[in-house]
């Protein structure tokens, strides 16, 4: 690392490993929650929904790696900063259509964890519109 990375100004890791292992953990807690939530509304594991998915992290470099990794996928994504901190880019988008089954749910929400993390970035959840 050197002397010049201490003093270089780069920004500080914005997502550590345990917190990304408590979000992870969160993150896998919640979707079976929201799953459910999508089945009172007839939305059937054979069902196929684009998701709707929210990053955060603390540069817009590291939001384009990101976005650039998402695009590879053939998500659509946007990002930049947040409107109510500058400081923070808000990364997000849309999948394209997932099988509603648990595990297609469980298994893509801890590859966005996974993936966030890779690029230091918090996976901040996902949403979706059961009348696609």
């Amino acid at each position: 690392m050197g002397i010049f990375s201490i003093f270089s100004g780069a920004p500080k890791k914005f997502v550590t490993q345990a917190s990304f292992e408590k979000n992870l953990s969160g993150q896998l807690a919640m979707s079976p929650q929201t799953v459910a939530q999508l089945r009172n509304l007839n939305v059937t594991p054979e069902k196929e929904l684009k998701l709707e998915f929210f990053f955060y992290t603390n540069t817009p470099e590291k939001a384009a790696a990101l976005a650039a990794g998402l695009t590879s996928k053939k998500y659509e994504v946007e990002y930049g900063p947040s409107a109510s901190n500058g400081k923070i880019q808000i990364i997000t988008g849309w999948t394209e259509k997932i099988g509603m089954s648990d595990a297609n749910v469980a298994g893509w929400t801890k590859e966005m964890c996974e993936l966030g993390f890779k690029h230091d970035c918090e996976f901040d959840g996902w949403g979706t519109n059961p009348e696609q």
